[in-house]
This record gives C-alpha cells, structure tokens and sequence, in this order.
C-alpha cells in the first residue's frame, strides 16, 4: 500500500536530525503555552513585597524580580505570548502573499508588473521603523503588534510564490487543464497553489521565528506587549535595569528566545533539505 505524503515526510524528518530537534523543541513550547495556566506555579503577574529579587531556589525555580514576580511562571506566560504572535504575525503575511503571488504569476503582464511594483515600493521601507511608527499611532497593545507584523512582512511570501507559479503553469499538467477548458480558479487552487505549498511552508516556518524577534525587540523598546502582560521582550526590560545584581532576569528570557529562534529556523532549514528535491 502507498504510503501518504504525511507519512513519507515524517520518514524523512526522523532521519533528518537537525530538523526533528527543531520540531520537537517546538512541539514542547506548543504544549507549554497551552498548559501555562497549568504549568506556572504563581501569577505572573502577582506582586510579593518580601521576595524581591530573590536568586533561583526551590521556591522560585528561576529566582523573582524586582517586584516580587516568579520568573518561572512569567517565562511560561510569554512562550503563549511569543508563538501567538509568530503564529497569527505568519498567517496574515502568508494570506496577503499568497494572493499577491499568484495573480502576479498566473496572470502575468500588465498586473505582474504592478503588482511588483508594489511589493518593490514595501521592500525598500525599513520594516522595523515602519512597525514602530505604526504602533506609535495605533497604540502598543497585542492584536496590533501582531496584524502590523503580519501586514509588514508579506513581500518575499509573495515573490516566492510568483516565482513558483511562474515555473508551475508552464508545466505539461497545467497545460492539460487548461485544454480541458478547467477555469483559471480552479487551475490556481487546485493545481498549482498545491504544488507551491513546500516552500510556502518552509518560508512560513522560519518566518515564525523572525515575528518572535520583532515582538521581543518591541515589547525590549516598550513599544510591544504592555505590563502586567508578561512576554519575553518586557521582561528583558525589566532585568536591564537590575542586570549586575540580578543576572537571572535577562539571562532566562533570552534563552527563551535564543532556543525558540533557533528551533524554528532549524525546523525551516531542515524542512528546506526534507522538500526541495534539488538538494536531495
């Protein structure tokens, strides 16, 4: 019997070490953010006037800050924090970029160019500065950080799927729908969008762990994730200040990011050798 798809990239990312490290580190802060309620042993975001600054220990595994908080539980609330906005943040910029793509290399000419046109215009703008001015005026608070990450960060989504359409309707199977008079939506969703999915998905990956840095370089700046919210970015903030006598507060959170950055681009590079056949 024919193994499925599903089956046969799961043979290949267990043989494929560097890319199942990176999954199953993912697979773990998935489990984490859903289980923080669960997992934390204190509020996040409960003030303990006689634990201040209290180095890690069996009662606070990762020490307490300047306000009495438990670190610990602070880190396990911003994992929930991080992947919803990498989450959301990847999902916007693929919706907006898949949809740019594609009619831009399906359709070619006249909208092709316009439409590069565009992408080209939004590349030359400093992303980063252009987030921050966006949430200046809109206001720091999580549904914008996430939506102005996402509408920021479509271009190369949409280039890369161009340029995927561009070899893909020029294949013999796409040359065969359209002489069997099939409508261009259906050739687009049902034949070559699926054939661009690969890179797509390995784009969407490490795309994840570029939307998890711009939100812990806001939230760092004060400009991302509002107090008492904890998320990894906010609590760097928070140990800047404390840093020569609290090593813990900023050593913690950036472990967090540094291993949840690292897995996700481990899982897009792995996933790149897994599914791109050229390197196989």
């Amino acid at each position: 019997m024919d193994r499925t798809n599903l089956q046969i990239l799961w043979v290949r990312l267990k043989k494929n070490k560097i890319a199942l490290s990176g999954a199953i580190v993912i697979l773990v802060l998935f489990f984490v953010s859903i289980l923080a309620p669960i997992l934390a042993p204190y509020n996040p975001a409960q003030y303990d006037s006689d634990r201040i600054l209290h180095p890690p220990s069996a009662g606070h595994l990762l020490g307490t800050d300047d306000r009495g908080r438990d670190v610990f539980s602070r880190l396990i609330w911003g994992t929930r924090i991080s992947l919803s906005v990498g989450f959301v943040a990847v999902f916007i910029s693929i919706f907006i970029g898949v949809i740019i793509g594609s009619l831009a290399g399906f359709y070619g000419g006249k909208l092709d160019f316009v439409l590069m046109r565009i992408v080209e215009i939004f590349m030359t703008i400093p992303t980063f500065f252009l987030i921050l001015a966006i949430i200046a005026f809109l206001g720091p608070n999580l549904i914008n950080i996430m939506v102005v990450i996402g509408l920021t960060g479509w271009t190369g989504i949409a280039r890369l799927v161009r340029a995927e359409f561009l070899s893909l309707k020029e294949r013999d199977f796409t040359e065969a729908a359209r002489a069997l008079g099939i409508s261009r939506r259906r050739i687009i969703f049902h034949h070559l969008l699926p054939n661009a999915m690969a890179p797509i998905f390995i784009a969407a990956t490490l795309g994840v762990a570029g939307a998890i840095l711009t939100e812990s370089a806001l939230s760092f700046l004060g400009m991302g994730v509002q107090p008492p919210v904890a998320s990894w970015g906010n609590m760097l903030t928070d140990g800047k200040a404390t840093i020569e006598i609290a090593w813990w507060l900023t050593v913690f959170p950036g472990l967090a990011i540094l291993i949840t950055v690292l897995a996700y681009n481990l899982l897009g590079e792995g996933l790149r050798d897994i599914l791109d056949p050229r390197l196989r």
